[in-house]
């Protein structure tokens, strides 16, 4: 017997061994998995050794799911029951207009009192996005089973745009998929891993991450194995998709068909082929095809039914897409303090880089040459493997630190509609910081909690992310009780938020999850619309500003008034309530500044009945007491108001419970 030649073809496995952590990068056209072997991250391949998984789903009429290459062959035969760049639906709502121009899908309305997500009817059954995408994370689990025999804790990157319920979706994915996952690390941070410990780097990067479905930019400092995320961008619908989408416009536009009218399977047919087209293009000038639609269907403008498209017109339908990647790369570098000349290097990421196009906008937006030296559609899932690897505790606590950041701030909704910003965008996470709040009403016995996210001044232009109610707070008068809520964000992005009123120990916490996530408005445009609109925001919240403390004025004047008629002189409570008429139909107003002219009228009103009450308290409290006692009494008030005056006032309280 022949000894067998030791050239890899046999592994020796320790049946001891403890299970190998992996990285996964969950992408919106393909997936990977990859591990640490010999110290250096390593993807997993399959029996064709094909590191890539299409990001494709299938279900079967008898049941059966297929997932990856077998899958993208029954597309074109099965579009309905053929789940593509499942990616793009994560953490979305039913209602949600984008869902709906995403695939030729079917889909299910909710059922009464259930959550309102994305359902695709496949067949007899219907499935979610989180469970498609288990389907995904289960067979990399199996691929990477099928290698290291053994699989631990799971990190599994997401777009550093994808908002609180597309983090959490992805995170219900993973543990639906069997995985224990040790965290969610945002892909241009895993890419940065990858890059800053094979090359050993330092300095300002930027990552242009432009992969299927999603786009993030973000401007990060590497030194010496730490990386701190300065800044973060990005668009969470925008990825090589609509480069296929725009495409296959021109291509039904190119056979004279009208795309409005086509079939659920004519539009996989087209979206497919306009997908190998921009594949060909990558390195060819024109690429020729057959219509989709055979010689017997609508014929190009030559009358024949071969046709082409050059890269130059390509060029130009994608120039659109790449000046949406614009904005928010300027926006980045503007957040990050830094110019585009300051910066050391461009990392590219995501499949969607390698078109030339891409290749070449990054290269003159940035003035620099871009990296591209690590394959961009392996890099993310090899810093993955690096994370997972040290959070498995097999790498040193030396070799990195990972610092990343909130995307957009969040709050919490106050008095009139203001949001008062508890964690800024773009603060370090994990991050964790408290606010004080307190009742606006008499006999108030519960504070309305609502969650928000954006960067609007006003709550009604912002995302909602949770509302909960704190009860059981017995009554107080206004101003008394004191309400501490506490935002904390976790390692994975992930928020929860603590409310504890002080006097009484009354106290809830919530994990924010929200049942869907953003709608046709990405996170992009509300941060475009924080800018285009701050003006007139900045004037909104003035007036939600003023006109609380307006009401709290004219309230406390009425409450005066009935507490203490007897120090009213002739005719001074007919000035009082004319001045009260004329301020409460101020506040009715959209005016600011008459309203705070009408504060200052009241308030000139008042004052002599005020000074006479103002007499009456201190005569109240002194009578009978020792002189000695009441200068102590006033030594000690001197020191409550400095101490508030050090403090400051609380800031509007939210609406009652």
């Amino acid at each position: 017997m022949s000894q067998v030649p030791s050239s890899g073809l046999l592994e020796i496995f320790d049946p001891k061994a403890p299970p190998k952590a992996i990285g996964i990068d969950l992408g919106t056209t393909n997936s990977l998995v990859a591990y640490v072997k010999n110290e250096r991250p390593t993807t997993v391949k399959d029996c064709d050794q094909a590191a890539l998984l299409p990001s494709v789903v299938h279900y079967g009429d008898a049941g059966e799911v297929v997932v990856g290459r077998n899958a993208q062959l029954r597309a074109a035969e099965h579009p309905r029951e053929t789940i593509v760049s499942v990616k793009r639906f994560m953490g979305r709502g039913g209602d949600d207009p984008e869902t709906r121009r995403l695939g030729p899908y079917a889909f299910v309305a909710p059922e009464a009192g259930t959550a309102n997500v994305v359902r695709f009817a496949v067949g007899r059954k219907v499935v979610t996005p989180v469970e498609v995408s288990a389907e995904i994370l289960r067979s990399l689990r199996r691929l990477a089973e099928d290698e290291l025999r053994s699989v631990g804790g799971a990190v599994i990157t997401v777009p550093a745009y994808f908002d609180d319920a597309q983090r959490q979706a992805t995170k219900d994915a993973g543990r639906l998929a069997g995985l224990e996952v040790l965290r969610l690390l945002n892909e241009p941070t895993a890419a940065a891993l990858a890059y800053g410990l094979e090359k050993k780097q330092n300095g300002k990067f930027a990552v242009y991450d432009l992969g299927g479905g999603t786009f993030d930019i973000t401007i990060l400092v590497l030194d010496d194995g730490v990386f701190q995320v300065r800044s973060t961008g990005g668009d969470s619908a925008l990825g090589g998709d609509d480069m296929d989408r725009a495409l296959a416009e021109e291509i039904f536009r190119l056979t004279g068909r009208d795309a409005g009218g086509a079939t659920p399977g004519e539009v996989r047919v087209v979206l497919d082929l306009a997908r190998r087209i921009k594949h060909g293009l990558t390195d060819a000038m024109v690429v020729d095809f057959e219509s989709p639609f055979g010689a017997g269907g609508s014929r190009g403008a030559d009358g024949g039914a071969s046709l082409s498209i050059t890269r130059a017109r390509f060029d130009e339908l994608v120039e659109p897409l790449l000046a949406r990647t614009g904005a928010a790369c300027r926006r980045a570098l503007k957040d990050a303090g830094m110019k585009a000349d300051e910066l050391d290097g461009v990392i590219l990421v995501g499949g969607s880089t390698r078109v030339p196009a891409v290749r070449s906008w990054v290269a003159k937006t940035f003035g620099n040459e871009p990296l591209g030296d690590i394959d961009p559609e392996e890099v993310v899932a090899l810093g993955a493997a690096i994370q997972a690897n040290l959070l498995a505790g097999e790498g040193t606590a030396d070799d990195v630190l990972l610092l990343d950041v909130i995307p957009l701030s969040l709050g919490i909704e106050v008095g009139g509609g203001i949001v008062d910003r508890i964690l800024p965008r773009n603060t370090t996470t994990p991050a964790a910081a408290r606010a004080a709040y307190t009742t606006q009403e008499d006999k108030q016995t519960g504070f309305e909690i609502h969650v928000v996210q954006g960067e609007r001044e006003l709550a009604a232009d912002c995302r909602s992310l949770a509302r909960f109610t704190l009860k059981g707070i017995p009554p107080m008068a206004a101003g008394m009780a004191r309400l501490e809520v506490t935002f904390r964000v976790d390692a994975d992005g992930l928020l929860s938020v603590h409310a504890r009123e002080e006097r009484t120990g009354v106290e809830q916490t919530v994990s924010v999850k929200p049942s869907y996530g953003l709608d046709d408005d990405t996170v992009e445009q509300m941060l475009l619309d924080a800018i285009d609109h701050g003006e007139e925001d900045l004037a909104a919240r003035k007036l939600a500003e003023v006109r609380v403390e307006a009401s709290r004025v004219a309230a406390s004047t009425k409450k005066s008034l009935a507490a203490d008629p007897d120090l009213l002189e002739p005719g001074e409570a007919s000035r009082i309530e004319a001045a009260i008429a004329d301020l409460e139909k101020a506040i009715g107003g959209a005016d600011a500044r008459r309203i705070e002219l009408k504060i200052e009228d009241l308030d000139a009103a008042t004052k002599t009945f005020a000074g006479r009450r103002m007499n009456r308290a201190i005569a109240q409290a002194i009578e009978g007491q020792a002189l000695d006692t009441v200068e102590r009494s006033v030594e000690h008030a001197k020191g409550i108001e400095a101490a508030h005056a050090e403090s400051g006032p609380l800031p509007p309280a939210p609406p009652s419970g």
